[in-house]
C-alpha cells in the first residue's frame, strides 16, 4: 500500500509541476489516496491519539504525584506581638511589645502523594482503554465510508463518461443518417418528414450530450473532493465501467461465508454495552473506600538579610508522612439512585445490542438479495443491449433501402438508447450492490 501511494505522489508532483499531465489512477489507488488525504480520516486519526493521550491520563492519575513548591517573604515591617510584662519582671495586667523572626523567609517542600485504593479509579481505567477501542472503530467506520464513497464516485464518474461517449457515438450515427435521408430526399425518394424526425433525435441528443459533458468535470470535482486531492490536480481514470463490474463479479464468486459479526455498527452497540456496563460499575464503586498516602519534605532559612545563596546559610528541615482514608457513610439515597439509573442505562443498551444485530441481520438478508438481483439485470441488460443493437441495425438498413419508415427506425433508436442507459444503470447496480455488501460484513479488501 504504501509503495503504491509512493507511486501516486509521484506522479501528482509532476502533474503538479506541469498540468498538463495527467495522473492515471485505478480504482485501489484512488482508494489508497483518499484513506490518507481525506479530512474527515486525518480527524480520526487524530481522535485515536487523543483517546491515546486521554487513557494515559486517566492512568497516571494512580501514579505518584510529585508537586514542588517555594516561598520568599520579606517583611517590610515585622509585626509586633504582645505579651504579658510580667514574664520580664514588669507589672501584672500590662503587655511588652515584641517583634519575633527574621525579616526574611525562604522555604522549599517537596510533597508526593500516592492513591492506594479508589474503586472509581480501576473503573476509569477499564473505561479508558473502551474509549480507545471506539475511537479505533471510528477510524475503521470512516475508513468504511470513505472507501464506500470513492467506490460510488469513482463508478459515477465513468458512468458520466460512458454515458457521454454513447451519446456521441447516437449523435454521430444520428448525422450520418440524416445526411442519407437529405440526399434521398433531394432525389425526391422520399418526405421531408423524415428527415424532420431525425433532426428532432439529433436535437434531443446533442442536448443530453451537452449536459454528460458538464457531468463529467461535476463527477470529477466531486471524487476529487472525496479522496482528499487538490482541484487543479488532473486525473485519467484507469479502468473502465465494465472492467469494475467483472472485477466485483469475480469478487463475488469467491467463497465466502457472509456474517454480521465483523459489522462496526454491532461492535459500537457491544461497546455501548460495556461502556453502561462499566457506568454501572463506577456508580457502585462510590461506597466503597477511599485511600491515599503522601509525604513530604519542608526546608526553611531565615535571614535578616539575602544571604539564602551563601553556603554557610543555615536551613532547617522538617518532614512529613500520612496516610488519607474516606469512607463514604451516608448520601441521602444519592449513591442508590445514580446506582439505579446507570443500572436502567446498562439494561437499554441491551435492548439495543440486540435490535442492531436483529436489524443487521435482516439488511444482510437482503444486501445478497440485491446483488443478485443485480446480477441478473446486468447479464440480461447485456443481452438485451446486444439485441437493441441489431434490431436499430436492421431498422437503420430497412430505413435507408425504403423498407421502412422513419417512424419505425425511431422507434427502434428509442429501444436501442434506453437499452443502453439501462445497460449503464446496470454495471453500476452491480458495483454499489458489492460495496454495500462489503461494507456490511466489514470484509472490504
Amino acid at each position: 500500500m504504501k509503495k503504491t501511494l509512493f507511486y501516486v505522489y509521484l506522479a501528482l508532483f509532476f502533474s503538479g509541476a506541469a498540468q498538463e499531465t495527467s495522473t492515471v489512477l485505478n480504482l485501489d489507488a484512488a482508494i489508497e489516496y483518499g484513506l490518507t488525504n481525506n479530512p474527515n480520516i486525518q480527524n480520526a486519526s487524530l481522535e485515536i491519539q487523543k483517546a491515546y493521550k486521554e487513557r494515559w491520563a486517566t492512568i497516571a492519575i494512580g501514579l505518584p504525584q510529585i508537586s514542588v513548591t517555594g516561598n520568599y517573604q520579606n517583611f517590610l515591617e515585622l509585626p509586633v506581638s504582645l505579651v504579658p510584662a510580667e514574664f520580664f519582671g514588669g507589672q501584672e495586667g500590662e503587655f511588652s511589645e515584641l517583634r519575633f523572626g527574621t525579616t526574611q523567609n525562604m522555604i522549599g517542600s517537596v510533597r508526593m502523594n500516592q492513591l492506594l485504593f479508589d474503586g472509581s479509579y480501576i473503573v476509569g481505567v477499564q473505561a479508558s482503554k473502551i474509549f480507545l477501542e471506539i475511537s479505533e472503530l471510528g477510524y475503521d467506520k470512516t475508513s468504511l465510508e470513505i472507501r464506500k464513497a470513492i467506490i460510488d464516485a469513482y463508478g459515477t464518474v465513468l458512468l458520466a463518461q460512458e454515458n457521454a461517449a454513447i451519446l456521441a457515438k447516437n449523435k454521430s450515427n444520428i448525422k450520418k443518417t440524416l445526411e442519407e435521408t437529405q440526399k434521398i430526399i433531394a432525389n425526391g425518394l422520399a418526405e421531408e418528414e423524415n428527415a424532420e424526425q431525425l433532426e428532432l433525435t439529433l436535437s434531443r441528443i446533442a442536448t443530453q450530450l451537452d449536459y454528460a459533458n458538464t457531468l463529467q468535470d461535476i463527477t470529477m470535482s466531486m471524487l476529487k473532493w472525496i479522496m482528499g486531492m487538490p482541484e487543479e490536480n488532473r486525473i485519467t481514470l484507469e479502468q473502465s465501467l465494465e472492467e469494475l463490474v467483472a472485477l466485483k463479479m469475480l469478487e463475488s464468486n469467491a467463497p465466502s461465508v457472509l456474517t454480521i459479526e465483523n459489522n462496526l455498527d454491532l461492535k459500537f452497540a457491544e461497546n455501548d454495552r460495556t461502556s453502561e456496563e462499566l457506568l454501572y460499575r463506577y456508580e457502585k464503586s462510590k461506597a466503597l473506600p477511599k485511600l491515599s498516602a503522601f509525604i513530604s519534605g519542608t526546608y526553611t532559612g531565615n535571614s535578616n538579610e539575602f544571604t539564602f545563596t551563601d553556603p554557610d546559610q543555615k536551613w532547617f528541615g522538617s518532614s512529613l508522612f500520612g496516610i488519607n482514608l474516606e469512607v463514604p457513610i451516608f448520601s441521602s439515597l444519592l449513591r442508590s439512585s445514580n446506582t439505579q439509573k446507570a443500572k436502567l442505562s446498562l439494561e437499554q443498551a441491551e435492548i439495543r445490542l440486540v435490535d442492531t444485530r436483529n436489524r443487521l441481520a435482516i439488511e444482510l438478508e437482503m444486501a445478497v438479495n440485491e446483488m443478485d438481483l443485480a446480477l441478473k439485470n446486468y447479464t440480461t441488460s447485456k443481452k438485451d443491449l446486444a439485441l437493441a443493437e441489431r434490431i436499430e441495425q436492421k431498422n437503420q438498413i430497412k430505413y435507408l433501402e425504403g423498407l421502412s419508415s422513419s417512424f419505425d427506425l425511431r422507434q427502434a433508436q428509442q429501444q436501442l438508447y434506453t437499452t443502453q442507459n439501462q445497460f449503464l444503470q446496470s454495471m453500476k447496480a452491480v458495483i454499489d450492490a458489492k460495496t454495500n455488501l462489503e461494507t456490511l460484513t466489514n470484509t472490504a479488501n
